[in-house]
C-alpha cells in the first residue's frame, strides 16, 4: 500500500470544499496586466523551492510554510479562469524539469553501462538521472500538501487545470506534463487504503443526502422523494470518503437489486419498488445504474474502479446468493457521433452508406424528405419518439450503429466513448445494446434513447481486463457482436 508521502499525515486532509475566490486582479492590457504578470513571476521565484543539490537532497531545509501559503492566498485571490490559467501556465513552463541536467545525467549513465561499472556504481548515477527528472513544482505541491487544507487546494488547483485547458487558456507540453505529475500525487493520497466505504440510508444525516443529490450527473435527482426511493427498498447507495472525512462523498454509486438485468432506466429511477420490505428471493441481479465524482480534481485518479469493486463485496456478504452484477449505462456521445457521420455524408453529394435502400425508403417515405438532411433535424432534437413508425423504423439501423460505436470506434485502440472504456477497463463485457432504454429529454438527444449493459462476470473480469489493456481486445456479447457484423455488411465506412 502506497503511502500518504513524507510529511503528509491523515489527519491532515480536510474536506474538499474550496471556499468561494473573493473578486481577485484580472488579466487586463496594458499596465495592469504587466503589474500581475510581475507580482506572478515574484510570486513563484519565493514560493517554488529551488532544487537541492544531489549530494544536498536529505540535508537541505523545507521552505518556510509562510512561503506555500502565500502561494495559496495569492492564488485563492484570483477570481477570473484566465488569470489562474495563466499562474499555472507560468508554473509549469518556468519551474519543470531542468533539461540540461537530465542530459547530463543521462550521458553520464550511458557512460558507465558502456565501461560495464560495478552495479552500485551504476544504480547511483541512475538515482542521480531520477532525481533530475523530478520537476521543481513538484516540490511546491509537496509541501502545500502539509498545510491544513493543502490537498484540498490541490484537488481544486487540478481541477481548474483541466478547465483551462479544455478552454484551450493553457496549452503545450509542460502544461500536460504538470497535470500528470498531480494526478499522480493525488492517486497516492487517494489510494484504495485511504478510502471508507460507507452507505446512505434515508436515515443518513441531511448534509450527506443532500450532497448526494447534488452529486448526481448521470440521472438527476428530482426531490426529496425522488431521493428516498433512490435509497430505499431494492435500492442501494454508497461512496467513498477519505479516512480523515468520513461523509464527504468523493464518488457516489447507485445500484438497483433487480429480479434480471435491466432494460429501462425509466424502471429504476421513476417506477416504485415491488414492496417496501425486501424479500431477498426477488433479487437475483445487482445494477450499476449511476457512478459520478464529485470531485474534479480527482479525474483520472481510479476511484470509480474501486468502488465497484468493494461494492460488489460488500453486497455478496448481504445477498450471498447473488450472482449477477451489470452495469446499465448511458452512451454519450453517440447522437454527437451519429450527426457527424450524417453531416459528413451529405457533404459527398448525397450518398448514403449508414442505411439499406430498403430503410432508407421506409424512413423517407414517414419523414417525406430526404433521409440525411431529415435525420439531422430529427435527431437533433426529442421530437421524434413522438412518431411510433419512425421509432420502428429507426431501431433496426440505430442498433447497429451504436453496437459499431461502442465496439468499433476507438481513440488510441481503446473504446472511443468513455463509458464503454471506463467498463471494459475494469474487466465488464459489453453484454447488451437496449433500445428505448431512456426517453428522458437527456437520453433521446444524447445517445437516441440507447443504453447499454456491460456484464461483470467476476471471475473472468481480471483477464478481460488484461486483455483489454495490454490486446486492445473487446470482450462483448453474441447480441453485441452480430449488430457489428449487421453494420460491417450493411456500411461501407
Amino acid at each position: 500500500m502506497r503511502g500518504l508521502g513524507p510529511g503528509l499525515t491523515a489527519r491532515r486532509l480536510l474536506p474538499l470544499r474550496f471556499p468561494p475566490r473573493p473578486p481577485g486582479p484580472r488579466l487586463a492590457s496594458g499596465q495592469a496586466a504587466g503589474a500581475l504578470e510581475r507580482a506572478m513571476d515574484e510570486l513563484l521565484r519565493r514560493a517554488v523551492p529551488p532544487t537541492p543539490a544531489y549530494e544536498l537532497r536529505e540535508k537541505t531545509p523545507a521552505p518556510a510554510e509562510g512561503q506555500c501559503a502565500d502561494f495559496v492566498s495569492f492564488y485563492g485571490g484570483l477570481a477570473e479562469t484566465a488569470e489562474r490559467a495563466e499562474l499555472l501556465g507560468r508554473l509549469a513552463r518556468g519551474f519543470g524539469v531542468d533539461h540540461g541536467q537530465v542530459a547530463e545525467q543521462s550521458a553520464g549513465v550511458l557512460h558507465l553501462r558502456q565501461q560495464q561499472r560495478e552495479a552500485a556504481v551504476l544504480l547511483q548515477a541512475e538515482d542521480r538521472l531520477r532525481y533530475a527528472l523530478v520537476p521543481r513544482y513538484r516540490g511546491l505541491f509537496h509541501h502545500i500538501s502539509k498545510l491544513d487544507g493543502g490537498v484540498r487546494f490541490l484537488v481544486q488547483l487540478r481541477a481548474d487545470l483541466l478547465e483551462a485547458q479544455a478552454l484551450k487558456l493553457v496549452e503545450g507540453p509542460d502544461v500536460r506534463e504538470m497535470n500528470g505529475v498531480l494526478k499522480g500525487m493525488l492517486s497516492e493520497w487517494f489510494s484504495s487504503g485511504f478510502l471508507n466505504l460507507e452507505r446512505v440510508t434515508w436515515h443518513s444525516p441531511c448534509e450527506v443526502l443532500q450532497k448526494i443529490s447534488e452529486a448526481e450527473a448521470v440521472h438527476p435527482v428530482k426531490n426529496w422523494m425522488d431521493m428516498k426511493r433512490r435509497v430505499g427498498p431494492y435500492r442501494r447507495c454508497y461512496f467513498f470518503s477519505h479516512c480523515s472525512t468520513p461523509g464527504e462523498p468523493l464518488v457516489v454509486l447507485h445500484v438497483a437489486l433487480t429480479g434480471d438485468i435491466s432494460s429501462n432506466i425509466q424502471a429504476i429511477v421513476k417506477e416504485r419498488p415491488p414492496s417496501e420490505t425486501e424479500e431477498k428471493n426477488k433479487i437475483a441481479a445487482a445494477i450499476f445504474y449511476s457512478i459520478s465524482l464529485t470531485q474534479q480534481g480527482l479525474q483520472g485518479v481510479e476511484l470509480g474502479t474501486f468502488l465497484i469493486k468493494r461494492v460488489v463485496k460488500e453486497l455478496q456478504r448481504e445477498f450471498p446468493h447473488l450472482g449477477v452484477f451489470s452495469s446499465l449505462s448511458p452512451i454519450p456521445g453517440f447522437t454527437k457521433w451519429l450527426l457527424g457521420l450524417l453531416n459528413s455524408q451529405t457533404k459527398e453529394h448525397g450518398r448514403n452508406e449508414l442505411f439499406t435502400d430498403s430503410e432508407c425508403k421506409e424512413i423517407s417515405e414517414i419523414t417525406g424528405g430526404p433521409i440525411n438532411e431529415t435525420l439531422k433535424l430529427l435527431l437533433s432534437s426529442s421530437e421524434w419518439v413522438q412518431s411510433e413508425k419512425l421509432v420502428r423504423a429507426l431501431q433496426t439501423p440505430l442498433m447497429r450503429l451504436c453496437a459499431w460505436y461502442l465496439y468499433g470506434e476507438k481513440h488510441r485502440g481503446y473504446a472511443l466513448n468513455p463509458v464503454a472504456n471506463f467498463h471494459l477497463q475494469n474487466g465488464a463485457v459489453l453484454w447488451r445494446i437496449n433500445w428505448m432504454a431512456d426517453v428522458s429529454l437527456r437520453g433521446i438527444t444524447g445517445s437516441c434513447g440507447l443504453m447499454a449493459n456491460y456484464r461483470y462476470f467476476l471471475e473472468e473480469t481480471g483477464p478481460n481486463s488484461t486483455s483489454y489493456l495490454g490486446s486492445k481486445n473487446i470482450k462483448a456479447s453474441e447480441q453485441v457482436l452480430s449488430l457489428v457484423a449487421q453494420f460491417q455488411k450493411n456500411s461501407k465506412l
